[in-house]
């Protein structure tokens, strides 16, 4: 009767009509590593008979003999794969039979059922399906990361149960890092950026030891951080000429060549580029707001200092750039004068390089620096400007050419100095213009005196008839000048046949009434120009037919320099300056 009941139950068609029922899930997937709870509820009519324990067994193992994989009997012995992970936590009077499995494994794959008391649910069964863990970290980063200022990063699993063995986070990453706080499922990492940090990897790691895997994320650092690295590239075509990361810098660069400045900088967010003259002071107007500044053709206006300066939100840096501009010598600058006994000439120029000056008298080719007893050279330079001064003591001989030579690296120049031929002392004449013509006027005035004397005694004489009964020549009626008894020399007559003998001949004197002022010494050549030329020799002539003119040839000793009076009319020194 007994044996009759239990078959009733466990199969029998009185089990068919009392209720065995229970609600279960039919598939599961999870991925590796993980845990899951798999929700369960039965049905059993005879629950009070039949105690509280509950098991489940994995698909083909013998109830009798084989150990369940999770009971909630604490002494049952479980299968040693499944020990430790699969729970069976519901409670039996609630009907709750749910299953929790953590850090799920591939080995976890397959079939279970639910069994209580001696009862078995063979037809709803729970199929369990593993994966591949596909999650990864999450990491939470501020939105701006700053440069030197220190911020908290986190890394976390929020989809990995807590239950089990803690995973183990590692942080990879080329930043400056110190660990911080952690937690079951995350950890804290504090990051101090700098500016070689931004664009680098910051990798998270976390291992979960019961299933062996590690999943990771990386995440590239966006780091902020004023403008560094500011520099000047100088292109000529497509040459790069210099780079300069220093504060300042200096180039040379010849004189009309283009050149293109290109200006960059290493900041986050990028730079404003801007140029300027000279050192951008505060709220300054740059002359370019461009990375880029040509030059087409670099003069010496474009000298000095050219300053790039990158801005952003977080501060400015700039780079100066110092243009120098190489070229030629300029156009010189002879001058001489007399200074006592002495010819003392100058000459200056300017270029970059500063260029060499030297002298050359005649065909030879005088030191930068030297004396002796004819001649003394000094020179000196002071930034672009080259001078020297060249002194010349003792007689000059005649047809004196001197020149000043200027030169560099990038060209020459010369200017001579030519000193008109003369019979004697031409170059003193020449140089010393103001103070001979003072001279010259006080001679020709005192010769004039005597020589408009003897032109009245002569006419005083002529007023009677000669012997041979010629009458008197009427008086001029017009005013005699110098010009009309200087530089006049007559055909015929005794000054004429005067004039043929040596002046130095002891046997020839002066005609009468001529003054001799000469000295024995030689004579001086004058040039001047007026306004008004002289008339011509024939019209001196034509003038003088009607009345006898004397004639005086004037010569005139070395004069010693003096201080200068202010003459009525003006003479002046005539150089040819040559440029080659």
């Amino acid at each position: 009767m007994l044996l009759w009941l239990q078959l009733m139950l466990c199969g029998g068609p009185l089990a068919q009509v009392l209720s065995y029922q229970l609600e279960l899930q039919e598939s599961v997937t999870v991925q590796e590593g993980l845990c899951v709870h798999v929700p369960c509820k039965f049905s059993y009519p005879w629950l009070a008979f039949i105690g509280s324990h509950m098991f489940w067994f994995q698909k083909g193992a013998d109830v009798d003999h084989d150990p369940p994989v999770a009971t909630n009997i604490p002494s049952q012995k479980l299968h040693e794969r499944t020990q430790g992970r699969f729970f069976l936590r519901g409670n039996p009077q609630a009907q709750d039979c749910s299953l929790d499995i953590i850090e799920v494994n591939m080995g976890d794959s397959g079939t279970y059922f639910f069994q209580i008391g001696k009862y078995s649910y063979l037809d709803n069964m729970l199929s369990l399906n593993v994966t591949a863990l596909t999650h990864t970290p999450d990491i939470l980063i501020p939105r701006t990361l700053e440069s030197s200022h220190p911020r908290n990063l986190t890394c976390s699993v929020p989809w990995a149960c807590e239950q089990g063995m803690a995973p183990i986070f590692s942080w990879t990453s080329a930043a400056l890092t110190s660990p911080g706080p952690r937690t079951h499922l995350s950890s804290v990492l504090i990051l101090s950026p700098r500016p070689q940090d931004h664009g680098t990897n910051l990798t998270c790691q976390v291992y979960f030891p019961a299933a062996d895997v590690m999943v990771g994320r990386t995440i590239q650092l966006n780091v902020t951080y004023a403008p560094q690295n500011t520099a000047i590239r100088i292109f000529q075509g497509n040459r790069t000429v210099l780079e300069t990361l220093q504060n300042t810098s200096s180039i040379l660069i010849l004189e009309g060549q283009a050149l293109q400045l290109l200006c960059a900088a290493d900041s986050n967010p990028p730079a404003e580029l801007s140029w300027f003259r000279g050192s951008p002071a505060l709220n300054a107007t740059p002359i370019y707001r461009s990375p880029i500044l040509d030059l087409p053709q670099v003069g010496t206006a474009e000298e000095g200092d050219f300053t790039c300066r990158a801005q952003n939100s977080l501060g400015s840096q700039h780079v100066s750039l110092h243009l120098s501009v190489a070229y030629p010598p300029r156009p010189l600058s002879p001058s001489c004068s007399w200074e006592g006994e002495a010819l003392q000439c100058t000459c200056s120029s300017h270029a970059r390089p500063a260029p060499t000056l030297r002298w050359r008298l005649g065909e030879g080719l005088l030191e930068r620096n030297h004396s002796n007893a004819s001649l003394t050279v000094t020179s000196s330079s002071e930034g672009p400007w080259a001078n020297s001064s060249l002194s010349l003591r003792g007689p000059l001989g005649s047809g004196l050419r001197l020149s000043c030579e200027a030169w560099n690296a990038h060209g020459k120049q010369s200017a001579a100095v030519l000193l008109l031929p003369d019979k004697g002392l031409v170059s003193k004449a020449f140089s010393n213009g103001t103070f001979l013509g003072t001279g010259i006027m006080t001679f020709l005035f005192l010769c004039l005196l005597l020589v408009m004397k003897i032109l009245r005694k002569k006419q005083t004489q002529a007023g009677t008839p000669d012997q041979a009964g010629i009458p008197p020549r009427p008086r001029a009626t017009r005013r005699s000048t110098i010009l009309d008894y200087i530089n006049v020399v007559p055909n015929s007559g005794p000054l004429a046949q005067n004039r043929k003998a040596k002046p130095s001949s002891p046997s020839q004197a002066p005609p009468p009434g001529s003054l001799d002022c000469k000295k024995n010494q030689k004579e001086l050549h004058f040039v001047s120009h007026t306004s008004q030329g002289p008339r011509s020799f024939t019209q001196a002539s034509e003038s003088n037919n009607r009345e006898e003119l004397h004639y005086a040839t004037l010569h005139f000793s070395d004069p010693r320099p003096r201080k200068p009076r202010e003459p009525q009319d003006t003479y002046s020194d005539y150089a040819d300056i040559k440029f080659h």
